[in-house]
This record gives structure tokens, C-alpha cells and sequence, in this order.
């Protein structure tokens, strides 16, 4: 059964966590991690989200 869609944060702060089931290997390889990176940060300015450290 599928999960129930998240709600938008009223502070519109997220944590986003990226795991493998079972401590698999979700990157091949360097390539894979940037062209990952540079799709969150697209997707980020397509947004409006900031990112805070």
C-alpha cells in the first residue's frame, strides 16, 4: 500500500536523506553523485527552496 503523499512544510524546511536498502551502493560512480547533485540543485531553482547547512 502506497504511502500517503507529505504535506508541505509550514516552515518549508526539508531534510533530505538518500540510503540504499540494505546498505547498497546507490552511486556507481563520481559521475553518477555530480549528475545527482546538479539534478537537486535544478531542482531547487525550479522550486524556490533555499538550502541552509
Amino acid at each position: 500500500m502506497p504511502r500517503k503523499a507529505r504535506e508541505k512544510s509550514a516552515t518549508a524546511v526539508y531534510h533530505v536523506v538518500l540510503r540504499g536498502i540494505n546498505r547498497q551502493v546507490i552511486f556507481e560512480d563520481q559521475e553518477d553523485h555530480v549528475k545527482y547533485l546538479e539534478l537537486l540543485k535544478s531542482y531547487q531553482e525550479i522550486s524556490g527552496y533555499q538550502i541552509y547547512a
